[in-house]
């Protein structure tokens, strides 16, 4: 059987289907990361898309039980040049085919991922659909009526919908309070990632982890020394719910926003954001620090940007650039004591270099 990755455009690449068969459609967007396809898989930003791999073979240590970042498979489906069916690692557990195939997912091996990233590049991300059941043309048609990855909000389907702690020992029931942890935040959870919770436990941090609908006065009611404002899918300016809560959190609390919460915390701001032609995805983009010049090679997962010019009279103090786009990357404002970045402190996959801010966060509370 034959799979046809068909875009928007009307380009067309025939190749093998894994996983599941049947059709699936999202915004199609290309990771430059070697390794990491399991955290990719399970990242709540990819909700809504469909992953090209860049990197040539997918799947060669397998699937594990450790390297989940949440409890189900987030993006619409991946394209890979070859997926291995044979993997070699002693933490493996099942092959990349066989758990695609259990979550339902449909995806293509054997597509020319080199040719479609540049597409990518080039055009800019589009809708695209994966298909083992139709020709090109009845794909295209079909697709071409689908609605714009733009115009839909994926954050209530990733977000948690009941309120839990994460600890020391990992995921907890939720309550208000435990002894024993230096700090307690909470997280808003727009798509939260394991690996915030699990780095915010390592520096003595219990986080209480609430649904992105949750109000102002349900964050403030707990006990919690700051906030986190997760990352998450999608166009933050369809987010106004989440903006006016987080509007009314300015100045009450010490908040972290990362990635969606970077742009949410802009939104609240006053600011604006506004789509990148094809997103940073992936675990080697170099952001430069304003203060010194130096550069960071971080893990990022974004389709859309902060406008620099919009955060002009708000307070916020701009800190960092991509290199090589100079979009914006972090600002602060210390009078609110508010931080955000752009890209992932929880490297997970990714670079170590901004592991510091999450901890670096937290020893802002004592202050």
């Amino acid at each position: 059987m034959h799979s046809l990755l068909v875009l928007e455009s009307g380009d067309r690449f025939v190749g093998e289907p894994i996983g599941a068969r049947g059709r699936t459609t999202g915004e199609i967007v290309f990771v430059t990361g070697m390794t990491g396809y399991q955290e990719v898989l399970t990242d709540p930003s990819y909700a809504g898309q469909i992953v090209v791999f860049t990197y040539p073979l997918i799947g060669n240590y397998g699937i594990n039980a450790d390297d989940f970042e949440s409890e189900g498979v987030r993006p619409r489906g991946i394209v890979v040049l070859q997926a291995c069916h044979e993997p070699s690692n002693w933490r493996s557990r099942q092959t990349l085919p066989e758990f695609l195939a259990q979550h339902g997912l449909v995806c293509i091996e054997g597509v020319d991922t080199r040719a479609v990233t540049r597409l990518i590049r080039d055009q800019g991300a589009m809708k695209a659909t994966i298909t083992t059941d139709e020709t090109g043309d009845e794909a295209l048609a079909r697709l071409r009526a689908e609605p714009d990855y733009g115009t839909q909000t994926f954050v209530e389907e990733v977000s948690t919908h009941e309120p839990y702690c994460w600890g020391r020992y990992g995921k907890e029931p939720f309550s208000s309070y435990e002894e024993g942890y230096r700090y307690q935040v909470v997280v808003l959870d727009c798509g939260i990632k394991y690996n915030i919770l699990r780095r915010l436990a390592a520096a003595g941090c219990r986080s209480l982890v609430l649904p992105a609908s949750a109000s102002a006065q349900e964050i403030l009611a707990l006990p919690a020394d700051g906030v986190v404002l997760s990352p998450g899918p999608g166009d933050p300016e369809l987010l106004t719910s989440i903006v006016g809560t987080v509007t009314e959190l300015l100045g009450r609390k010490p908040i972290l926003g990362i990635c969606l919460g970077h742009q949410i915390l802009a939104l609240a701001l006053g600011g604006r954001t506004a789509k990148l032609k094809f997103g940073h995805h992936g675990s080697n983009h170099p952001v430069r620090q304003l203060a010194d010049g130096t550069v960071r090679i971080t893990s990022q997962n974004h389709g859309y940007a902060v406008l620099a010019d919009s955060l002009a009279g708000s307070g916020a103090e701009l800190t960092q650039i991509h290199v090589t786009d100079e979009s914006v990357e972090g600002f602060r404002h210390d009078e609110l004591r508010l931080t955000a970045i752009q890209y992932h402190p929880e490297a997970a996959p990714g670079p170590w270099d901004s592991r510091h801010y999450i901890p670096d966060f937290l020893a802002s509370l004592d202050r």
